[in-house]
């Protein structure tokens, strides 16, 4: 993937990817970007533009052929492969992430999940056993496991990302309140819902 792509262009992929599938769901086999902008409330010019950066695929005048779009998405995205997910904290949160089933139609499933406290260690979450925290790096390097999810407290969650990035991970979600000081090479998406909420009561009354 070329470096010069803006991120803010790659956040919109998923984001057209899961019209799409949303899309063939409903046996639709061809659209268009004023229908999917209709959809996602982006404009359609956006949506030609996004698309451009990775060439032509569609034609003026018949739009785009979903199954063939939404697999160039894939392959762009590299998730026409399924990546193996360390989960990190099976507090309320790992939980509810280690039991989500949204995962696995998606190029992703959860591999294993790991906390540090002692009366959860050995208990299980769903189909999952969970591991002690002390055995993360070992598991992560054998596996070869890129990316993590990591739902601890804030804390602890430096020191967590620091243990991952030294055994190969590349990719973190985190789910802990804090901002993660890694190198240039891993990337971190945040999802904290306060932001988010935050965000929105900014345009309340």
């Amino acid at each position: 993937m070329p470096s010069s792509i803006p991120d803010i262009v790659i956040s919109r992929l998923p984001v057209y990817l899961r019209a799409l599938e949303r899309l063939s769901q409903e046996g639709q086999e061809v659209t268009s970007s004023h229908e999917l902008g209709k959809r996602l409330g982006i404009s359609s010019a956006q949506i030609r533009k996004d698309l451009s950066h990775f060439g032509g695929f569609g034609k003026q005048g018949t739009g785009y052929r979903i199954a063939y779009l939404k697999e160039q998405l894939r392959q762009v995205l590299n998730v026409e492969r399924d990546w193996e997910v360390a989960l990190i904290g099976a507090g309320d949160l790992g939980n509810a992430v280690a039991r989500y089933r949204g995962f696995s139609n998606r190029g992703f499933h959860i591999a294993c999940v790991f906390d540090s406290a002692p009366d959860k260690v050995g208990k299980s979450i769903g189909e999952f056993l969970i591991l002690p925290l002390d055995n993360l790096h070992t598991v992560i390097t054998e596996r070869g496991i890129k990316i993590a999810m990591v739902a601890v407290p804030a804390e602890a969650a430096q020191s967590v990302a620091d243990t991952l990035i030294a055994a190969g991970v590349r990719a973190i979600l985190n789910y802990a309140p804090i901002n993660l000081n890694v190198p240039d090479n891993v990337h971190v998406q945040y999802i904290d819902p306060v932001i988010h909420l935050q965000r929105m009561t900014y345009y309340l009354d």
